[in-house]
């Protein structure tokens, strides 16, 4: 009999519960039927699940409309894990000290099955929000922390994630050619950061550079980001050193040998 491989072990009926909760990234509260139609399953099981995730408290029901939204256990969950987060705690105080240098937003962000998961953020001084929260995910090609994170992926993970991903467009800057995506990475870990150019959205730029554990390897990044016009005005030049001084910062506080001036 052949080793069984981890999805043999798979139990459909958990796959399901969490893919209703899952569904509930796309709006804050959703129908029976809605979830239903969506997902593909039928009214009496979304009753049953629901049920089950709103005794466990991860679900609650909206008296008004009786439409479901996510429950606090989700919150605690999540509060959790950020809180038993090493990176995120030794970051913390270079997020604060960068974000008052530059006066923009900064990220704290980290890469998980091609996309980008933002796992901290300091709102900038200057009156501008950034449509970002932590817990979003994005596509990884098309932001400056997505780039660099690829740009230091091992070959074999690389390619795989460029042979099974559509590389949409969302602006005119996006790039969506897989060769000249080789390109800018093979670009980005010769300078040591990266650059979103408008190629997520108009109007907002990112500069970032990655964060090394004590071994060397690349966990993290950290970027600035602002308005495309100011940051020009301010100058890529000096916000390129401040993002690439502080991602040294945290990477010496996470263990590994950099030398930092921030």
């Amino acid at each position: 009999m052949g080793k069984k491989k981890k999805r043999d072990y798979t139990i459909k009926s958990v796959v399901k519960a969490l893919r209703i909760l899952e569904h509930f990234k796309k709006s804050s509260e959703l129908g029976v039927t809605e979830l239903s139609r969506e997902l593909d399953i039928p009214k009496s099981s979304i009753y049953h699940f629901l049920a089950t995730l709103e005794g466990m408290g991860y679900i609650e029901q909206n008296p008004k409309n009786g439409k479901y939204r996510l429950g606090l256990k989700v919150f605690e969950l999540g509060s959790i894990m950020l809180n038993r987060m090493e990176l995120r705690s030794k970051a913390q105080p270079t997020l604060q000290r960068l974000s008052e240098k530059c006066q923009e937003t900064v990220h704290l962000v980290i890469y998980d099955r091609g996309r980008v998961v933002y796992i901290d953020k300091i709102e900038g001084s200057q009156g501008v929000q950034i449509n970002s929260q932590i817990g979003k995910r994005l596509p990884a090609y098309c932001t400056g922390v997505g780039k660099v994170l690829l740009a230091y992926l091992e070959d074999d993970k690389l390619t795989n994630y460029i042979d099974n991903t559509e590389l949409t467009s969302f602006t005119l800057n996006t790039i969506t050619d897989p060769e000249e995506l080789k390109e800018e990475l093979t670009n980005i870990r010769q300078q040591g950061y990266g650059m979103d150019d408008e190629e997520f959205d108009y109007g907002l730029k990112c500069i970032a550079a990655p964060i090394n554990d004590y071994t060397g390897e690349v966990k993290a990044a950290l970027s600035i980001s602002g308005p495309a016009e100011r940051i020009n005005r301010k100058g890529t030049e000096k916000l390129i050193q401040l993002v690439m001084r502080g991602a040294e910062e945290i990477s010496h506080n996470l263990g590994y040998n950099a030398e930092i001036s921030l």
